[in-house]
């Protein structure tokens, strides 16, 4: 009797174990027949994981979410979700946008800035979600959805530029930001083709493509046209603090808006920024803009991924390299506009 019973289990279980095997099978090849075919679903937009950092005072689903972002701006560097740091930025904005529970954001920004246009699509992404419309049932209003920035380390340049896009902006005594300005940066090298005898053989169509060419040095017209751009992206910059901060642009452009950085101390008494305090603060003031005083804090962070985890294990291989030291390597790439500070460039 005891071993017919075995016997029967062990049938249910293979049954069940067949059964599960078909249904996979039949998923994959339906998945293999929709690529063939040409059929794309489309993909999902990336969601972050949400990692508590506060608990709130009640149970209350009431939200803070906070956004990091850290490091160089530019839209050649591979995001968490995304192809981008930027795309990854507008995506985690558009989850805190579309999160009714989220009743404000905090954006940290370690940055010492990056690109001009990867700079100016943040601070356009955070400028709709700061002016996004969240509908509450309990008190019948439309309100704004408000983003406070603080200030780590280093928010200069760029990093001011997104910054600019918040509703208030804290920082530390000893942050270091401002920065306000545009640079870009080419190396010439036409003595050391001169001293190993090489030579730079180019075909143009116009007088101005080769105009950033180190093998030769650059024209009175060409400094001029790089100089008009430089002074048009600038002024760009510059009335975007104007506008955001309600300071005169004329004012900024005669006093700190030379490319000088500033300490956070410096930044609030020249009104770049609304307040001083620690990351704590900044939470406590998110709670009080966002009218949510028992929320809690949860920060974004990269989804589990399979393949993430694996590659841990798959970076096992021992590699040499030989790295020159920075003063001897450009920090910036050749023809490309940033907002960054002076010290950025060799």
């Amino acid at each position: 009797m005891a071993g017919n019973r075995k016997l029967g289990c062990l049938s249910v279980f293979l049954f069940v174990a067949l059964c599960a095997s078909l249904f996979v099978n039949f998923v994959l090849m339906v998945a293999v027949f929709q690529r063939l075919a040409g059929v794309r679903e489309a993909e999902p937009i990336p969601r972050f994981r949400e990692i508590l950092l506060q608990r709130g005072a009640r149970a209350s689903s009431d939200k803070i979410a906070v956004i990091t972002m850290r490091g160089l701006i530019s839209s050649s560097l591979p995001g968490n979700v995304s192809d981008s740091m930027v795309d990854d930025m507008r995506a985690a904005l558009q989850q805190a946008r579309d999160d009714s529970r989220v009743k404000a954001i905090v954006l940290e920004i370690d940055s010492p800035g990056g690109e001009v246009t990867a700079s100016d699509a943040i601070y356009s992404a955070l400028v709709k979600t700061r002016a996004k419309k969240i509908y509450s049932a309990l008190v019948k209003t439309r309100a704004k959805k408000p983003v406070v920035v603080y200030m780590d380390s280093l928010a200069a340049s760029g990093g001011y530029y997104v910054s600019c896009g918040g509703k208030f902006l804290m920082a530390n005594e000893t942050t270091i930001t401002g920065s306000i300005g545009v640079i870009i940066q080419t190396l010439n090298y036409e003595q050391l083709f001169n001293k190993v005898g090489l030579a730079s053989v180019v075909f143009k169509s116009g007088k101005f493509k080769d105009m950033l060419n180190g093998a030769r040095p650059i024209t009175p017209e060409e400094r001029d046209l790089v100089q008009n751009f430089i002074m048009k992206t600038y002024d760009k910059f510059l009335g975007i603090v104007a506008k955001e901060r309600n300071l005169q642009a004329d004012l900024l452009r005669n006093t700190i808006a030379d490319g000088r950085i500033l300490s956070g101390k410096e930044a609030f008494e020249h009104k770049l920024i609304d307040g001083l305090g620690e990351l704590d603060d900044a939470f406590r003031k998110a709670r009080e803009l966002g009218n949510a005083p028992d929320a809690k804090v949860v920060k974004y962070g990269p989804p589990f991924s399979l393949s993430r985890f694996l590659r841990i294990f798959g970076e096992s291989e021992s590699k040499i390299e030989l790295q020159l030291p920075k003063q001897l390597v450009p920090q910036l790439e050749t023809g490309r506009a940033y907002f960054l500070p002076s010290y950025y460039a060799p």
